[in-house]
């Protein structure tokens, strides 16, 4: 009889350690496990699915995916600027071919960066998932019952009344209930809990990551970019023959674009002319006409600048480059017209320095064969009076104050009739030969509307004057919006989660043995803040309308000073007799923070 007594009592006081453990621990998270809990295999499985969906993991894996996506931004990127990654190939020659293998130049739709976003998405999945089924479960549950002993608590009082038990216990109730907090009364004692919001800020951050990250993979799966350079006063339909280049997704392919059209009708580029920041850039703005779908009834005015994009048809417009595009018209010896045009050439440096080449495949017959002229060349906005020899024609300034054009010129064959691709920014001189001007090569430095009277009888070249290009990015990406949405909420659940506190309030009131009742106050919060004690201490005033506080410590206090005036010395303090029920009433506890 004994033993079962005795088991029945360890039974009951490990249940009690158990629900004031629940009692004092204010977070929906499961708990974290040392190791794997289980033999084998499946053991194994348990624990390596636990870690992967435990806070720690998912913030290195949202480390690992911020640190993956630098090379995106440092390197350019097929799926940007198709030209930009082959100019920097041009010039990396040694790394270029590893950072093929490495996929650098296709960060984002590379296989490590994928996998990175997938463990991070499924670790965002595996943590919400039985996170949100535990807090509707805590949401639907009465707040925890009062421990056994509430002087463990971060913070506590308590004081003697004459009010009866269940009357301070009922207005303790009320009282939290007004402060909306979720209280019940119960077995003698009020629990309450406030801060349930901070939990579901937790939440929301969390599914906003997972919104965010959705928003990502959808925007990578039906997203599709394209590039094209416009001189002033051309235009074109967004059709796969007309973009100068096109990178499309397994959902977003060369059927799919938008229906539209645009004209570049002119540019305005506006540089400082004075002052420590010179020729930095100050206005880039390209005025537009365009109309969605093949009606050129509906054609609308625009203008596209950095950073503001013109939207039409669910795709975006992006400014990204500009340049001039020197016009030269090229004669024969018998003055027939074989080349006009502008040209488009390509900045070299901060002061637009460019570089391009004028091809006349349609040149003629000199001296019985066909003969096609090539020129390579230079265009200055703003030109130097005289050229430095180690550095070669260089502009002054970005804005055309005084343009000049440099051109060499080549003659034989272009080999643009082969067949094979070339480069339209690049001479291919294998088969052709540079003329010669009085023993030296050819080349001229033209104003605008000046001529150059080719050597060897093969015509003129005038420089008719010259327009400014725009290059222009065409985004469809159909996931930003929710993308941006989920950032929006991830920034207001981050809010709520570091802002609102989660704290618990217990309130009992006991009869004693000798008469009266003794009141107990505890507070704890998941964090250290003073905003519990205020509230404990607010709570604590307020009751002392329904239980007023007995003033016996004030009278000792009295009674102590009248000895003293009586004596005319001082004597050591003795306990109080009236003092002794209240300190026998509150044990001290050597556990007690206070």
């Amino acid at each position: 009889m004994t033993k079962t007594t005795t088991d029945r009592e360890q039974r009951g006081d490990a249940a009690q350690g158990a629900a004031e453990d629940a009692a004092e621990r204010l977070t929906t998270a499961p708990a974290d496990s040392d190791g794997p809990t289980g033999i084998g295999a499946l053991g194994w499985l348990r624990w390596m699915w636990r870690q992967l969906t435990s806070m720690r993991v998912a913030l290195i894996l949202l480390f690992l995916l911020s640190l993956a996506a630098i090379p995106g931004s440092l390197i350019p990127q097929n799926g940007q600027n198709q030209f930009k990654v082959q100019a920097w190939k041009a010039q990396h020659t040694t790394v270029a071919p590893i950072y093929e293998k490495l996929q650098l130049f296709d960060v984002y739709s590379s296989v490590w960066f994928s996998a990175i976003y997938i463990l991070l998405f499924v670790s965002l999945a595996g943590c919400i998932v039985p996170r949100t089924w535990q807090f509707v479960g805590v949401l639907r549950s009465r707040p925890p019952a009062a421990p056994r002993n509430l002087t463990r608590m971060p913070v506590y009082a308590a004081w003697r009344t004459d009010a009866d038990a269940a009357t301070v216990n009922t207005a303790a109730h009320r009282l939290l209930r007004a402060r909306r907090f979720r209280a019940h009364l119960d077995g003698g004692a009020v629990a309450a809990e406030k801060g349930y919001l901070r939990e579901v800020g937790n939440l929301v951050f969390h599914l906003s990551l997972f919104a965010l990250l959705g928003g990502f993979a959808w925007a990578s799966l039906a997203s599709g970019t394209g590039g094209k350079l416009l001189v002033e006063g051309d235009g074109y339909g967004n059709t796969i023959t007309q973009l100068d280049d096109f990178t499309g997704t397994r959902f977003y392919g060369s059927d799919d674009l938008d229906p539209f059209y645009v004209k570049l009708n002119n540019f305005t580029s506006k540089f400082q002319d004075r002052g420590d920041q010179i020729g930095s850039a100050r206005q880039f703005t390209a005025h537009v006409d365009y109309f969605e779908g093949s009606d050129p009834a509906k054609l609308k005015a625009g203008t596209i600048e950095v950073n503001h994009p013109l939207e039409i048809a669910g795709s975006k417009v992006y400014l990204i480059g500009h340049g001039y595009a020197p016009v030269i018209t090229v004669r024969n010896k018998a003055g027939d017209i074989v080349y006009t045009g502008a040209t488009p050439f390509l900045p070299q440096d901060g002061n637009l320095t460019s570089t391009g080449v004028v091809k006349v495949s349609d040149y003629g017959e000199k001296d019985g064969q066909k003969t096609q002229l090539g020129f390579s060349g230079f265009f200055l906005p703003t030109a130097p009076v005289a050229f430095d020899r180690n550095t070669g024609p260089r502009s002054l300034f970005p804005g055309d104050a005084d343009p000049a054009l440099v051109l060499n010129v080549y003659a034989g064959d272009l080999g643009t009739d082969s067949g094979l691709p070339q480069n339209i920014y690049q001479l291919n001189t294998r088969k052709l030969t540079q003329l010669q001007q009085d023993g030296q090569p050819a080349k001229a430095r033209l104003k605008p509307g000046q001529a150059w009277e080719l050597p060897d009888d093969y015509g003129t070249v005038t420089f008719e004057g010259y327009k400014q290009w725009a290059s222009f990015n065409i985004s469809h990406r159909p996931g930003n919006g929710i993308a941006l949405v989920g950032a929006v909420a991830a920034i207001a659940g981050l809010i709520g989660s570091l802002f609102i506190q989660r704290r618990r309030i217990w309130v009992r009131a006991v009869a004693l043995p000798d008469g009266g009742t003794l009141v107990e106050l505890a507070g704890l919060g998941r964090s250290e803040s003073a905003k519990i004690a205020e509230e404990l201490a607010a709570l604590a005033v307020d009751l002392q309308d329904d239980a007023p506080a007995l003033d016996d410590e004030a009278d000792e206090s009295e009674k102590s000073d009248a000895s003293e005036k009586s004596d005319g010395s001082e004597k050591p303090d003795e306990p109080d007799e009236a003092a002794a029920p209240e300190e026998s009433a509150v044990p001290a506890d050597p556990n007690s923070k206070e």
